[in-house]
């Protein structure tokens, strides 16, 4: 079985993370880590892929969410782990483009057919309604057809 983080860089109540509870970065802890950041890079150790969805503010990564990356920089877990970007919204190319940069100095491989944006703005944010959207559902199938390929050839190399 394979298992996919999600990643949300969203604090809004209905987004499903606890980025907002991990504590500043800080280098000089990365021999004592606090116990959130030990969890934390325990989860990414364990995932075989990443999918990372992260709105923009103010034309880039929310503090917040760059907070937690800057946590993973220390995990030896993170290199060349399989990452797919969702973007829901066209308008946020600017924290995108900023992610993905971000995200290649941390040496992840990025999927590039599993990164994608969505036009998800005034839409319903029920998962099952954005799996049923006959716009969102072929590009979500492809782009998780993609990472899935992904992991599968990054762990065959591995063996």
């Amino acid at each position: 079985m394979l298992r996919l983080l999600t990643l949300s860089g969203s604090l809004r109540s209905t987004s499903y993370n606890q980025i907002g509870e991990l504590p500043h970065f800080n280098p000089d802890l990365e021999d004592n880590l606090p116990e959130k950041i030990v969890e934390l890079r325990a989860r990414v150790n364990q995932a075989d892929g990443l999918l990372i969805s992260c709105p923009e503010y103010a034309r880039g990564i929310p503090g917040s969410f760059k907070n937690m990356l800057d946590w993973l920089v220390g995990s030896p877990a993170f290199p060349g782990k399989p990452v797919a970007l969702f973007n829901t919204s066209p308008r946020a190319s600017a924290a995108q483009a900023a992610l993905k940069l971000v995200l290649e100095t941390m040496s992840a491989m990025l999927v590039p057919e599993a990164c994608i944006t969505l036009q998800l703005l005034g839409k319903p944010t029920d998962p099952i309604a954005i799996a049923n959207d006959p716009v969102c559902r072929e590009p979500l199938k492809q782009a998780l057809q993609a990472i899935i390929d992904a992991i599968l050839m990054t762990s065959s190399e591995v063996r």
